[in-house]
This record gives structure tokens, sequence and C-alpha cells, in this order.
């Protein structure tokens, strides 16, 4: 049976399509995937993210076990500021990409892929069990009783401080949480209700994802639609969220990261900090970054007329495939087909001329550098 978010029967109230999505019952588009994508990109959207996953890590030692468990260092991010990591197996392999947020000296909330929830506890508890210090760090999965929304787009300014009014309580001080900097979260009362919000997204907009209880992100959802009116804010489903997030080039677990794929490979060596001292993968991704990778992430556009590229299509060299497509689609934004995948790295340069092979006939496409959406 199919899991449902606290916000399914408002999903049906607004007329969401819904589909099977990572073992939930989502929706895909409200409207229309252009439409929502569009308003995104020129006004205001909000989303259900219920379904992601959310770990509390406190303790004296929590800051030395994450720093050996995931890829980026922790001891860089003050309390009030999130980053973005990846969690490697001994291979190098990604487990899993996710957002770390300090919300106090020695408490941390972890936000993971819907689909990752429970092989990433299980594996922060394998890894929590064999650490020097267990006693010294509790490890809480909180996902059952947590919902977030996101909301995104240039138009959310106008609206987000009627929200959440007043300064912040906790996290990064502010007086307004329109003086959050991007990567930055504030906590706000909501009716007496502990709520978290950050300047961060997956759209490549402006924007806030909001974690509260999941017995308020019902009211936090009408209120929000309630005063976006003056931002055009509009229900957005997963159909949008992916056409944005591919516009971008941001990662999504299960096409450009999985655990037979290191962040190397994939243009993720930024959030990789070979100087931090010893973590799970590190041998293997020291090794990559100083020899070099056997096959690289790249982005592209079509260069002539298609059907969209999608996930799974030969890419296409010399007259020889040498990789595939790992996300792709028709750029709402650029009304052009746009992708990204898995090539050696000989033909990683922007210029690049590739062909994508699509329903059984070859296109002319481009590599491109990332993002290969840039806002005007």
């Amino acid at each position: 049976m199919l899991k449902r978010t606290p916000l399914f029967e408002a999903h049906q109230r607004l007329g969401g399509k819904l589909i099977e999505f990572g073992g939930w019952e989502m929706p895909v588009q409200y409207s229309s995937i252009v439409d929502e994508h569009l308003c995104v990109r020129r006004a205001a959207g909000i989303f259900d993210i219920c379904h992601m996953g959310e770990v509390l890590v406190s303790g004296s030692a929590a800051e030395t076990f994450l720093n050996q468990t995931l890829t980026n260092d922790v001891r860089k991010v003050v309390v009030g500021q999130g980053q973005y990591t990846l969690m490697c197996g001994e291979s190098g392999g990604v487990i899993d990409d996710l957002y770390l947020y300090r919300l106090a000296d020695q408490e941390y909330l972890l936000i993971l892929n819907a689909s990752r929830i429970e092989p990433d506890v299980s594996w922060l508890e394998g890894h929590l069990a064999r650490f020097e210090d267990s006693s010294r760090v509790s490890l809480r999965n909180v996902s059952e009783a947590m919902g977030a929304i996101a909301i995104q787009g240039p138009r959310v300014v106008q609206f987000i401080g009627t929200l959440f009014p007043g300064a912040s309580l906790a996290g990064t001080g502010v007086s307004s949480i329109l003086e959050l900097k991007k990567n930055q979260l504030g906590t706000w009362s909501i009716d007496g209700t502990t709520v978290w919000a950050a300047r961060t997204g997956y759209t490549g907009e402006d924007g806030f994802e909001v974690v509260a209880p999941a017995s308020i992100i019902g009211k936090l959802w009408d209120r929000a639609l309630s005063v976006g009116h003056v931002g055009c804010l509009q229900p957005c489903g997963l159909g949008a969220r992916d056409t944005l997030r591919t516009e971008v080039c941001y990662p999504l677990y299960g096409h450009e990261l999985d655990e037979h794929t290191t962040p190397i490979e994939a243009g993720l060596g930024f959030f990789v900090s070979l100087d931090k001292g010893d973590f799970v993968g590190r041998s293997v991704l020291a090794e990559q970054k100083a020899t070099g990778a056997t096959k690289r992430c790249v982005a592209f556009r079509m260069a002539e007329k298609s059907a969209p590229p999608r996930p799974g299509y030969g890419v296409i060299s010399a007259g020889q495939q040498v990789g595939v497509v790992v996300s792709g689609t028709q750029s709402p934004s650029m009304s052009v087909g746009v992708g990204m995948a898995y090539v050696p790295p000989a033909l990683v340069e922007p210029g690049t001329r590739l062909e994508i092979e699509i329903r059984g006939r070859r296109f002319a496409a481009e590599v491109v550098k990332k993002p290969i959406y840039r806002k005007a």
C-alpha cells in the first residue's frame, strides 16, 4: 500500500493528479507541468515535500560522528546554517545526498531523500554502533512525526513575512525571515508549535523550505496558499519539481547518484572535504580526485528539434554509444530538450558535439556548462 503525506486530502481538494513515487502517492501536477514550472520561475509555487526524511543527531560527539560519516566538513557549519553533503560507502559510491542543518551547538537536522530513509537510517545506526564515542551521540529518526513544504520563486519575498511574522527564536538570529541569507535557517513559533524555515530549495529560485510537526503542516500549507495570492502562489507537483531541478543541474538520487557512482564522477567534488580527516569512502574519492574518474556527469542541450531526451537514452559519439542519459526533459524555460548524462572524461568540455538516440533516431546535442538555465 502506498504511503500518503499529511497533505494528501489537500491535494485531492486541489485536483492534483496523483501518482506513485518512491512508495508514496504524490501529486505529479495540478494544472500542467509547464504552467507550474513557469509559475515558479516567474512568481511562486508551493510543493509538498513531506515524503522526505528527517533525522535528528545530537550530543557532545555529534559533530565528530557526522564528520566521519559525511563528505563535507561539518565543522564549517555554524548554528543556523545548512550544508549540502553526501553519505558514501567504503567504495565511494553514494548512499544518499542530503542537507544538514545545525540547529544548536550540539544538535543537527538531516534531510534525507524519500526513497532512502530506511537504508540511510540503517547505515547511520550501523556506523554509530562502531563509533568510539557512541554514548555521546543520539540519533533519532523523526520522519513520521514531521512534515515539510517548499515555497519557491521570485515573488515569495512578497508574502513569506506574513506567514512567519517577527524575529527568529533560534538558529540564525534575524528580526525578519526576509533577512535570512541563502542556506540559513531560523526557528519560529506558529500557534505555539516550533517550526523551522530555511532559505534553501531545489528549483534554482529564491525560496524557503519549511519543516514542522505533521500535525501543523496542513495549516501552514493552507495559510501559505491564502497569503500567497499577492505573489500568485500556486501548488506544484513532482513534474515541475523535476523539470526545474534538471534545468539547473541539481542531482536526483537514482538518476545522477547511486551506490555505484561517486561524488567525483557526479561533478560534486566541491562537497567532498578531503582535508578534514578520515571519513567513509575518503581513500577512493581521494584517488579519483588525483587520477581522474572514468566517467563524468555532463549537462547537454539538444542542437536540433526532437522529442524530449529521457533517462536511459543512449549518448553517441563517433558513431558509438559512449554513455547514457540520466535526466532529460523538454525545458519549459527555454523550449528545447535538455538533460544530464554520463560520458567518458574526453567528452566533458562545453561545446563537445554528441548525439542522443531518441526513439531509434539520433539527434544532435551539445555539452553545455552547468547550470543549463541561467536567470536573465
